[in-house]
Parts: structure tokens; C-alpha cells; sequence
């Protein structure tokens, strides 16, 4: 086993591990990088500890093949890899070391820990997993004292549990996982304290049971109260039944909630605990709990245990259902924070670009029709325009801003946000507006003037955002396997380049059928003939004779987007410049397909099937892959975590272009303008060279962004032109990041 110092590698089970594991054996110059012998792990495979349902003795290269996962880099993979066999070898796995042979691993955790304590061979260690803060936004001091636990990782206990979240109503799937994921690693819970409010502990009353703890069946309280206080809230009310507080014994309480309890020594009448035993029987279970989603790992796990602890054999007093409230409102808080901390950081200059503009008519749009349902007393409507469509334009704004936001219109959203916000939730509103610096009330402020609003701009953006959708799944369709090809059921490969055409005009047939169209709409004063009428007068136009077939759907389908856009879809043109829009969003486009490049052309230089399947708002695109020459690209740097890949130079390529390709390898790449490109002066003996600490840039020479890479493809060969001059580079490359 390969052992780190601080965690030993399992790669049997562990796919993190497998994948470094098989890394560094495939690697050499990652070895040599980190001056690991060959001896020290060619020789050595994954040795079977867990059996695993479904997953054999070795779960992580089996997951890992069939998830296909190539590297360490294969993030995302690799979390699904973990999330498929974590959860399944810790719950069913079987152990296969001697000594716990046949046993579950759920059940050999603490055993095994407990050894190796008691032989020296290793410690207890306890720390909070994050920062512990107050509510009074102080950072707390966390202390392990010698108090009371409530032990939820007991095994029956925990089994219980488990048990009623099966049954329980989450309403969304995150809930869910947050649920099985803290009954899956909960174990002691410290639930008392020496100071403050609470109920004392009945078996030590020097402490008090802390607030988790003990607001976990409060609500059975709830369907007697009003026979106990009177309807008085601070529980000062006479009881109804005439019942004073020092008859509610521990047995009077354990008759209401337990059927099969018997009736008490008691002064209290049969017939009036008979009552509240009844009230009791109708309220219960809880139907819906209402609570924060960060109240999953604590509070509203244990509500689950404690009722499992008090109604062990009735799953009819259980919990029904949980709403975990999310933070919107939190989150936007948050962000306002992280703009005012980073505003240096943010474009400045003037706000004229198209993404620029097409924000500022959102907002423009978003504070009328808010300010429309405010005055129809439209709330709901208000809080739908004013913050979730506004929140939608700013996170369509942040996602297209390839440039950067601009920092006017970042601090104009967050005050108008805030002013349309302040009439629902004040309090939050008054607070953001403090952030920013104000030093009067929210409420002295005057509502937000809205600018001009350009609904063309707006549609324009609408249409950019409609075509990455479908080039998208264009893409999604591209890389399916051929289907009714014998033999052959591999996915094509991915692709590197993309050709966009746009039309300028509709397909003459289409055209034709347009005109008629929009000749009897303004004549019939915006109303359409039947079909009949429309496929008679079309049918009697000689040029669209060969295209009857196709000419009703299409008019099938113009007549349901004129109910849903209004007139303009009979426009024989595009109110805006189609091409245009695609070209100031190219960067976008292609970082969001993964591709390297894509040209937008017109359909009218393209071929005959173009021109039949392209027409205005409706783009049709061509996938390819470019084909290159593989390089490697070394990172010599010590100790950053920057490890070797190989990549595909292809014609034309600049070292921007093959810096952004890195990126997209490479992750712990953030920012691109640290990243420096190099080839050796030597190509051949260079790459031979052992690194010298600290003179990394020795032997090798800088790469201009005026430099195009040249390739042949027989040969194998990369050259590199610059200042007319042409060089071979070899087969390697070097990057720095600073």
C-alpha cells in the first residue's frame, strides 16, 4: 500500500487512490518528478480488504473502468466513482482481513479503532470540521470536555432511523442525500451544557440539555397545550381541566403518548387524561416540518432519532414530512459581500458591450413590471419579477460576461435588487443597503427609476441563449453511436471544431409561404383563414408544388409561434443581426460546447442541403474534428500540483489557443494570463534534462502571441513560425504558472 503520512492510499476501494495509483505507474516523468522509483510501485497492485455487493473485492478499478476514468483529472467522474461505492462498502461491504473475516465493515470501525488505541498504535484526535461561529457573529473556542453524549451511532438506534427517513416526505432530492448523509456519518453528540436556558438534565441536573437536543418532540406538547394553559402563550393560563403543573408527572405523560401505558396514581380524572390522551391520538404524527436546510445535519436528524427512540414499535407516531427551506436570500447576501470586497476586481470603463447592454434593459424591464404587480397588489407576481427573474438576468449576465462584469452594473443591480426587494423583506433590505455604504434608511430611498428598455436587444439575447441550448444538444445527438451499423456501436469522437451557418432569408419556398401569410393577417385584421383556404391558395403557387408536403407543417408551425411571439414571426427578416450576435459571443459558444473553435458563416455560401434546413432565428451547425499532432506539456515547477498531459497541436494554432486547451485539461488552472508557454532550444537533448530548482526557464525560450504552430500530419512533426522565422519544437512543451 502506498502511504502518504497522513492517510494510507486503499486503492482496492478508494477510486481517488486507483486513479493516482495507475497515474504514477503509466507516468514516468511524473515519478521522476517526485523522485519515486520504479521499484516502488511497478510491482505493486491493489490488494483486496472489503467485498462489495455488486462490486466485487476490488470496487474502485472496477467503477473506475466503467465510468472510464482516465486520470487524477477526471474530477467529476471520480466524485460519481466515490459516490457509487462509498456509502455501499461502508453499509454492506464485508470485510476479507484476517481477524475480521465475514464481518460488515459498519460493524468493525470501532473495534478496529479501539485496537489499535490500546496497543499505542494510534490516538484520538477531534477537531470541528469547519470554523465554529456564534450567532452573535463570533468565532467560538471549541473545547472537548468530559459531559453527556446522546450516542447516535448506535447500530439499532441508526437502523431506526434509517427507517423512518424511508418513509419520510423530503420533497426535493438534495434533502434527501443531506438526510442520508449525516445518519451515515453521525455518531456521539454532546447534548448538555452549564449555562444558559433549557431544561436540566433529569439524571444530573447540574447541566442543561442544549437546544438541539431537546427541541426534538416539542410538537407533542402542542396537541395538549391549549387543555393545560388556556391558549396563554407564556404558559401562564389557567388549564381548562383544572390540571396544575406538578400533576404532570413523568407516568401522567407517559399514559398520553403511550397507548400501552397504564393509568397513573394520579389526582388528575380518568375521563380528563382520557381526553388528552385522545387530543393527542388525533394531532399525532407531525404532518410537514418547516425548517432551514442547514438544520439537516443536526437538528432535524435528531428529530428523527428521538421519535424512533420514543415510538420504537408505532411508525405511526413518526415524522410524515420535512421541508428544508433553502437561502436565497442568504446566498444574495453573500454575493453582495463578496462584489463589494472584489469591486477592484471588476471591468471598469464604459458598459458597451452586447452582454453589457442586453443587462441593463433586463433590469430596465424587470423594475416596470415589478412596479406593474406592486400596484395590482400582485405580490406573489412582484416577488417572481422583482427577484427570481432579476436573480435569473444578473446569473445570465455572470455566465455570458466572458470579459468580465462591469462594476457600474453590478452595484446598479444590487441597489435596485434591494429597493425592489425592501416592501416583502425590509429588515434583509435595510441591512444589504448598509453594505453598500448608504447612510440613510432603505426607507427614505426613492423607487428605482427604470431606463429605457430595448426589446430587441432583449430577444436578440433570448435568441443567443435558445441556440447555445441547441447546439448543445445538436452536439448531445453528434456523439450517440451510429445506429443499424453491425459490429460498429462506438461513439464517434469528440469533436474540435463547429461551423455555424445563419440565413440572411427564408428558403424561397418558405418565403412564398410567409408572404401569403402576412398578406392575409393585416388584410383580416390580425386573424389567419382556415387550413383549407391557406393550402388551396399555396397549392396554386407552381413553385411550391414539389413542397407541398413540407409547406402545412410549416404553416402549422408559424401559426402556433404567432400565438405565443405575436405578429414579427411573419417578418420575412430578422429585426436584428443574427450573425452578429453569434460573433460577440463566440468565446461563449465555444467554452461552453468544449470545443476549440467554431466559424460562423452565412447559409448562402454554403451547399444546397444548407440552405434547405437553415433559416433566420433557426442556425444549422456542422460538427468535425480537426485532426493534430500529440505533444507533451510538462510543468517543472516543484510541489504546485501541475502534472504532465499530452495534448493535440493542430493547424493554425497560437499559444493562446493552446493555453486555453491546457485549461481545459488541467483545472487547477484558473486564471490564464499566469500561464507561460515555452519550447526548448534544444528539442531533442532538452526535454532529457533534469530540471534545475529555481532556474526552471533555463534552456527553454518564451512563446509570442504572434507564433502560429504548423503541423504535418505524415511526419508527425510540429514546427513553429514566428518573426519569419520557422523552427521545430519536437515533442515537448513547457508551461509555467506564476
Amino acid at each position: 500500500m502506498l502511504c502518504t503520512g497522513v492517510v494510507t492510499s486503499v486503492p482496492s476501494d478508494a477510486p481517488d487512490d486507483i486513479a493516482a495509483l495507475r497515474d504514477i505507474k503509466k507516468k514516468q516523468a511524473l515519478r521522476e518528478k517526485y523522485g519515486i522509483e520504479d521499484k516502488m510501485v511497478l510491482p505493486f497492485e491493489p490488494v483486496p480488504i472489503i467485498e462489495i455487493p455488486g462490486y466485487g473485492n476490488l470496487s474502485a478499478p472496477l467503477v473506475c473502468d466503467e465510468l472510464k476514468i482516465q486520470s487524477q483529472n477526471d474530477k467529476d467522474k471520480l466524485a460519481e466513482a466515490k459516490e457509487k461505492v462509498y456509502l455501499k462498502g461502508f453499509y454492506e461491504g464485508i470485510m476479507l482481513v484476517d481477524g475480521y473475516k465475514g464481518q460488515k465493515v459498519q460493524d468493525v470501525k470501532k473495534p478496529i479503532q479501539r485496537m489499535m488505541v490500546e496497543k499505542g498504535e494510534a490516538m484520538i484526535y477531534m477537531e470541528p470540521e469547519k470554523s465554529v461561529m456564534s450567532r452573535s457573529a463570533d468565532e467560538c473556542v471549541v473545547a472537548l470536555c468530559d459531559q453527556w453524549y446522546l450516542d447516535y451511532g448506535d447500530a439499532e438506534w441508526k437502523l431506526q432511523a434509517n427507517e423512518a427517513l424511508k418513509s419520510l416526505e423530503t420533497f426535493c432530492d438534495e434533502t434527501r442525500r443531506n438526510f442520508e448523509a449525516t445518519l451515515a456519518w453521525l455518531q456521539e453528540h454532546a447534548c448538555s451544557r452549564t449555562y444558559g436556558l433549557g431544561t436540566r438534565l433529569p439524571w444530573d441536573e447540574q447541566w442543561l440539555i442544549e437546544s438541539l437536543s431537546d427541541s426534538t418532540i416539542y410538537m407533542a406538547y402542542y396537541t395538549v397545550a391549549h387543555l393545560l394553559q388556556g391558549g396563554v402563550l407564556n404558559g401562564q393560563g389557567a388549564s381548562p381541566l383544572g390540571i396544575k403543573p406538578e400533576q404532570m408527572t413523568r407516568e401522567v405523560w407517559d399514559f398520553i403518548f403511550f397507548k400501552t401505558s397504564p393509568f397513573p396514581k394520579t389526582g388528575i380524572p380518568k375521563e380528563h387524561l382520557q381526553r388528552l390522551r385522545r387530543e393527542f391520538e388525533y394531532w399525532y404524527p407531525v404532518d410537514v416540518r418547516v425548517s432551514g436546510k442547514d438544520l439537516v445535519p443536526n437538528h432535524l436528524s435528531y428529530y428523527l432519532y428521538n421519535h424512533v427512540a420514543m415510538w420504537p414499535k408505532d411508525n405511526g407516531k413518526w415524522p410524515q414530512a420535512v421541508r428544508a427551506n433553502g437561502h436565497l436570500l442568504l446566498n444574495s447576501e453573500k454575493w453582495v459581500k463578496e462584489m463589494i470586497a472584489n469591486q477592484n476586481n471588476l471591468r471598469p470603463g464604459p458598459a458597451d458591450t452586447f452582454n453589457d447592454r442586453v443587462f441593463a434593459s433586463e433590469m430596465n424591464a424587470g423594475i416596470l413590471k415589478t412596479e406593474q404587480h406592486y400596484d395590482r397588489m400582485m405580490y406573489k407576481e412582484a416577488l417572481k419579477s422583482g427577484f427570481f427573474e432579476f436573480q435569473a438576468a444578473k446569473d445570465k449576465y455572470r455566465e455570458l460576461a466572458i470579459e468580465g462584469m462591469h462594476r457600474d452594473l453590478v452595484f446598479q443591480f444590487i441597489e435596485r435588487q434591494t429597493l425592489l426587494l425592501a416592501p416583502i423583506c425590509p429588515h434583509l433590505c435595510e441591512y444589504t443597503w448598509g453594505l453598500l455604504g448608504k447612510t440613510s434608511s432603505l426607507m427614505k430611498a426613492s423607487w428605482p427609476v427604470a431606463g429605457p428598455v430595448d426589446e430587441i436587444l432583449i430577444r436578440s439575447s433570448q435568441y443567443l441563449m435558445e441556440t447555445a441550448h441547441d447546439l448543445r444538444l445538436r452536439l448531445k445527438a453528434y456523439m450517440l453511436p451510429p445506429k443499424n451499423k453491425k459490429g460498429d456501436s462506438k461513439p464517434p469522437a469528440k469533436p474540435s471544431h463547429c461551423t455555424i451557418y445563419v440565413a440572411k432569408s427564408y428558403p424561397p419556398w418558405q418565403h412564398s409561404a410567409l408572404s401569403l401569410l402576412g398578406k392575409h393577417y393585416k388584410s383580416n385584421n390580425g386573424v389567419l383563414p382556415d387550413n383549407k383556404v391557406i393550402a388551396s391558395e399555396l397549392g396554386a403557387l407552381p413553385e411550391l408544388k414539389k413542397y407541398m408536403k413540407r409547406v402545412m407543417p410549416f404553416v402549422a408551425m408559424i401559426k402556433e409561434n404567432l400565438e405565443k411571439n405575436g405578429p414579427r414571426v411573419l417578418d420575412l427578416e430578422l429585426e436584428f443581426d443574427e450573425r452578429a450576435v453569434l460573433m460577440e459571443n463566440l468565446v461563449y459558444l465555444t467554452n461552453s460546447l468544449e470545443l476549440e473553435q467554431i466559424d460562423v458563416l452565412f447559409a448562402s455560401d454554403a451547399d444546397d442541403k444548407v440552405k434547405e434546413d437553415c433559416c433566420p432565428g433557426k442556425p444549422f451547425c456542422v460538427f468535425r474534428s480537426e485532426p493534430g499532432v500529440c505533444v507533451s506539456l510538462v510543468n517543472p515547477q516543484p510541489c504546485n500540483g501541475m502534472f504532465s498531459t499530452k495534448l493535440d497541436i493542430r493547424q493554425g494554432d497560437s499559444r493562446d489557443s493552446i493555453i486555453r486547451r491546457l485549461a481545459k485539461v488541467n483545472r487547477l488552472i484558473k486564471d490564464l494570463s499566469r500561464v507561460k508557454l515555452m519550447r526548448y532550444e534544444d528539442p531533442m537533448l532538452g526535454p532529457r534534462r533534469v530540471p534545475v530548482l529555481g532556474q526552471e526557464e533555463q534552456g527553454k525560450l518564451p512563446i509570442s502571441n504572434k507564433s502560429v504552430f504548423n503541423v504535418n500530419l505524415e511526419e508527425k512533426r510540429v514546427t513553429l513560425a514566428d518573426n519569419g522565422l520557422t523552427v521545430d519544437v519536437g515533442d515537448t512543451l513547457v508551461y509555467l504558472v506564476h
